[in-house]
């Protein structure tokens, strides 16, 4: 898994209680890995960078809370069939900030690290 995953770490990162979003490996080959994340309200991905340029499919509409390094954090809503790319090296912990469930499929493009 090429995401380097940092919650855990004494000090990184407060203690949350959140449900953990449901990660479906699609497809893992040597040129892409596709995933579906599917966030129940309050879900979250866990703190993580990627490691490849990306792609993502809402399948879904919803509304995320990212959180950023730094303490930082942003909001962005997704729209069902509204792609967005992202390039190698993004840090963050998406989390389910609405009141209804959604889904997203991630295609990470193993050609591009960063």
């Amino acid at each position: 898994m090429q995401d380097v995953f940092q919650g855990g770490k004494e000090g990184s990162e407060p203690l949350r209680c959140r449900p953990p979003a449901v990660a479906t490996t699609q497809v893992d080959n040597d040129a892409m890995r596709v995933v579906r994340w599917d966030f129940p309200p309050g879900a979250e991905t866990g703190w993580h960078r990627h490691g490849w340029a990306y792609v993502v499919v809402p399948v879904t509409d919803g509304e995320m809370l990212l959180e950023l390094p730094g303490g930082k954090t942003a909001t962005a809503s997704i729209t069902a069939g509204v792609s967005y790319e992202r390039p190698p090296g993004a840090e963050h912990n998406v989390v389910n900030s609405g009141t209804k469930p959604f889904s997203f499929v991630e295609i990470e493009l193993k050609a591009f690290p960063g």
